[in-house]
């Protein structure tokens, strides 16, 4: 199972984007959608830093299969919980996570590795 349905119970939308554009604004200003509130789909999203993550973890095949990680988010920072089998898998998802639009931090302080 991949980290977007495990994280959020639902297969991924059609044609989601780790960076999409904007296709909608921001509910409550009325404004442009805050990077880390823009979803899968260019859609105001609560949790679309998240998802976004998830996603691109879903489409690296050397981390997809790791099964005991989460992902959460605090305004732009993406916050890793569970454990990893290796540094080497750890330092690959903070990589990608980091990589995706309106990442402003990762924090691992809750992840183990090994």
């Amino acid at each position: 199972m991949g980290f977007f349905k495990k994280m959020f119970g639902m297969e991924k939308p059609e044609n989601a984007e780790i960076n999409p554009v904007a296709t909608a604004t921001d509910p409550e200003t009325g404004g442009e959608i805050a990077a880390e509130r823009l979803g899968v789909n260019g859609e105001y999203d609560q949790s679309g830093l998240a998802k976004r993550v998830a996603l691109a973890f879903d489409e690296d095949a050397s981390v997809t299969e790791v099964e005991t990680l989460w992902v959460a988010q605090t305004g732009g920072s993406v916050v890793l919980k569970g454990s990893v089998p290796s540094q080497e898998v750890l330092d690959r998802m903070v990589e990608l996570a980091s990589g995706v639009s309106g990442t402003t931090d990762v924090s691992i302080d809750q992840v183990t590795v090994g």
